[in-house]
């Protein structure tokens, strides 16, 4: 079996889903870490005994690895992962793949070009709840999807803003609550439609943030090409993160997602449920709930798509979908018109 060499680049919040889940693979070792924060890299180094570096590119150079995974501020995404494929590295990055189309088409390119694989993490697609409901749909038994509706309202405080150099910006975090909290969201919605977009037309505001420009709340509608109406709404100045709602109206009964538990409700009044499972928790320690358990359960497709050479589910073609409408979203919104994709 082959043992692939990783390196993750980014040693904060978000380190431990994806160090502690490298650590649960068979095919897989922790050998470098990075991060322009040396205490940082140096006290995760010792943490993991392994080597660490102060420069992506020095780490990739000097490391001998076979995967980098990179959980940097959204806008080094793209330029690390062209990096590590230009240097035949293997990237599996955390969302949103990019904070502009070209770029995500350019670490798409280069993947391409230098035959690495290149994963985009949306995790959420593997919660139970989520399962469950993406089955049910690829059963037939719902039928075919009518509506659906996606609420997000979280709470991000100006404080949360004014600790980062990076969040709350349009150039380094590439939008607000659109690219940060709702992205999954929105992807799970596009995964459960499976089809292309004709066109969108959105609503963005700043309306309690003092210190950013990006946008606090958004709302809009989304037009499927199979016919779906998709209507969508998120803040981030809600009095708590409450728990994410989709509901999905169908033909033949109602889906609805409930943060990571699902249920569907068939006309027949047959109901199915799906709740996390006590027994799949992994301790990735002090880091965000809403992060789910699932990051495990994507970093091992990643590892066996590797080990058997096949595509993994979340690769880039799959991961641009739903940067396609992340941008589209921002496009409607600023220019306060309606978005129509190309035919």
């Amino acid at each position: 079996m082959t043992e692939f060499r990783v390196g993750i680049i980014g040693c904060g919040n978000i380190f431990p889903m994806h160090s502690i889940s490298i650590g649960q693979q068979e095919n897989a070792k922790l050998v470098a870490v990075c991060d322009i924060k040396e205490e940082r890299a140096k006290a995760k180094a010792e943490e993991y005994h392994c080597s660490y570096y102060l420069d992506y590119r020095e780490m990739i150079n000097k490391a001998n690895l076979d995967v980098v995974h990179i959980c940097t501020p959204h806008y080094l995404h793209a330029p690390m992962a062209v990096y590590a494929a230009n240097h035949g590295v293997h990237v599996l990055t955390e969302k949103p793949m990019a904070i502009t189309l070209t770029d995500a088409h350019a670490m798409v390119d280069a993947a391409k070009k230098n035959r690495v694989t290149l994963g985009v993490v949306f995790q959420n697609r593997y919660n139970p709840g989520s399962r469950l409901i993406k089955e049910t749909l690829n059963s037939g038994k719902l039928g075919k999807i009518i509506s659906s509706r996606l609420f997000v309202t979280w709470k991000r405080t100006d404080d949360y803003y004014s600790k980062s150099d990076w969040k709350g910006t349009w150039d380094k975090e590439g939008g607000g609550v659109i690219i940060n909290q709702a992205i999954h969201t929105l992807d799970l919605a596009l995964w459960f439609t499976d089809s292309e977009i004709e066109f969108v037309e959105a609503n963005i505001y700043n309306r309690t943030h003092v210190n950013v420009d990006v946008e606090d709340v958004a709302e809009g509608l989304i037009r499927y090409k199979n016919g779906v109406i998709s209507c969508f709404y998120a803040n981030n100045y809600y009095g708590y993160d409450a728990p994410v709602e989709i509901e999905l109206y169908c033909e033949n009964g109602i889906a609805k997602l409930t943060s990571d538990s699902g249920m569907v409700c068939l006309n027949d009044g047959c109901k199915m449920e799906a709740n996390p499972n006590q027994q799949e928790f992994i301790s990735y320690g002090n880091v965000k709930q809403y992060w789910g358990v699932s990051h495990i359960k994507q970093i091992t497709n990643y590892y066996n798509a590797l080990g058997q050479h096949i595509r993994p589910d979340i690769d880039g073609m799959e991961a641009i979908k739903t940067q396609e409408l992340i941008c589209a979203i921002y496009e409607s919104g600023k220019r306060k018109r309606r978005f129509i994709f190309s035919k």
